[in-house]
């Protein structure tokens, strides 16, 4: 960006100075859609690293599909946050809150059903209602053994051995039957 700035204030002007055309001052008026330009691109590369890097993270824990979808939604992010930057350094502030608060709603709304099982997963493991190897009744699931407790799933193994994820949503707020507890 300093070899921009620099570019547009004094190169133009030596140009200007060398050739005495007056066509070159006008291009001044043109660097502010540079500097867009530039900062899109540039923006888009961090970006695109940051969403690989969140990919390359989670891809050997989580597998192809989840880490795919986390760099998806790291790009989106990046991207509103980036245009909203912009749109705020262009319009002086007023235009990038507004855009800013835009996105949030939009982001909020399409991730309300997972935020809440987030919340109702950390009210889970905070408030430790069952342990792992403990038999519960759960969720309409009846004499199930509790495996695993995350915060967005409860998985439970059936007796018939069929292994069930429960929502953490699903759980808070309802009735849980501890039938014996795990030593």
């Amino acid at each position: 960006m300093g070899i921009l700035q620099w570019f547009f204030t004094q190169g133009l002007s030596m140009l200007y100075e060398a050739t005495k055309l007056g066509g070159f001052l006008t291009l001044k008026d043109y660097a502010v859609y540079v500097y867009i330009i530039v900062l899109l691109v540039l923006g888009w590369m961090i970006v695109n690293a940051v969403a690989s890097l969140f990919y390359a993270m989670t891809l050997p824990k989580y597998g192809k599909s989840t880490a795919a979808a986390v760099r998806s939604m790291i790009r989106i992010l990046g991207i509103g946050g980036l245009l909203a930057g912009i749109a705020g350094g262009v319009s002086g502030g007023a235009a990038g809150v507004a855009l800013g608060g835009f996105i949030g709603l939009v982001v909020g709304f399409a991730t309300q059903n997972v935020l809440s099982q987030a919340v109702a997963g950390m009210f889970i493991l905070l408030a430790r209602p069952f342990k792992i190897g403990d038999v519960v009744d759960v969720a309409g699931e009846s004499e199930v053994t509790v495996e695993d407790i995350g915060s967005m799933f409860t998985v439970v193994k059936r007796k018939d051995g069929l292994t069930v994820l429960i929502p953490s949503s699903m759980i808070v707020g309802q009735k849980i039957v501890i039938r014996s507890r795990a030593s």
